[in-house]
């Protein structure tokens, strides 16, 4: 009797699985990221780590099962090269914005809806800034030093993020601005400033060269369905800068980048206008000079 009764609770614990991951994978990223990211580590030996966030949580279950998830490494050799994307459709105005310390990392929220970014005709607003660092996405197995997360969101809840990828260098004006306020929140997690008018614009993006690809969050809950742009133009900042931004969030971790998922069968395109030559990849030298051009491009 209690083999069958065991039996019996090892299926339901399967089923249940299963079910949440049916329901996690066939809806639209509706999930918001976590304010309070003390339940999760980047520690990679910590028992609540990357490689333990899909335990940590049934919810979180996309975390390790999810077949669509991000960040990923952008090999230019394999991706699609489109034109028909177009620039980027980005509507951008001074908004009121609150920076506060989320614990892993400093989120700038802007409490208006008067941003928005257009993707098939979809409209998704502004809702906040945040940084990782290192990058998070890689290109052709380089990581950055920084990458910033713009995430927008419709009124049903489907997320857009655009990444912008930094390496060190002279500093970034948005942070530059923000230097006071960071410190001011600086090892106190939950902690709000309102900063003011915050204009996006001072993230200056190059509207024509980008990456696409379907992805997901890269904090749990790991949710999919995610549309990622990463801006191929790589900006610079600081190192005092990343090391403010780290030293902000005081959670005694060299890192909050979640390490690479795999790409499995997904399509990443590159969006290039007409006018720009294609890229070339017949020789190892080609590649070389490539990647080069890629971050001498700024």
């Amino acid at each position: 009797m209690q083999i069958k009764m065991a039996k019996l609770a090892k299926l339901v614990s399967i089923f249940s699985l299963l079910t949440a991951l049916v329901l996690l994978s066939s809806c639209p990223a509706i999930s918001q990221e976590l304010e309070n990211q003390n339940e999760f580590s980047y520690d990679e030996d910590s028992e609540i780590g990357p490689q333990h966030w899909g335990d940590i949580k049934p919810e979180w279950s996309l975390c390790k099962y999810g077949e669509r998830q991000s960040p990923i490494d952008l090999i230019n050799k394999l991706v699609e090269i489109v034109s028909y994307l177009g620039p980027l459709q980005i509507r951008s105005k001074p908004s009121n914005a609150i920076l506060k310390n989320r614990g892993h990392d400093i989120k700038l929220e802007f409490t208006e809806n008067s941003n928005y970014l257009l993707i098939d005709g979809i409209q998704y607003a502004l809702k906040q800034f945040h940084w990782h660092s290192p990058s998070e996405h890689t290109i052709n197995g380089r990581r950055l030093d920084l990458e910033l997360h713009m995430v927008h969101q419709t009124p049903s809840g489907q997320i857009a993020v655009i990444g912008v990828l930094y390496r060190i260098g002279k500093p970034d004006t948005l942070l530059s601005l923000l230097r006071k306020d960071l410190r001011a929140i600086s090892g106190q997690t939950g902690e709000e400033r309102v900063v003011g008018v915050i204009n996006p614009k001072l993230v200056k993006l190059d509207r024509d060269e980008y990456y696409r690809y379907n992805g997901s969050l890269t904090t749990p809950a790991c949710s999919q369905n995610i549309t990622w742009t990463i801006i191929r133009e790589v900006k610079s900042v600081s190192k005092k800068q990343i090391e403010l931004l780290r030293v902000a969030v005081h959670d005694e971790s060299d890192s909050n980048a979640r390490p690479l998922q795999p790409l499995n069968d997904r399509l990443v395109q590159l969006n290039r206008p007409k006018r720009c030559q294609p890229l070339k990849f017949e020789s190892t030298h080609d590649d070389q000079n490539m990647i080069r051009n890629l971050y001498d491009s700024e």
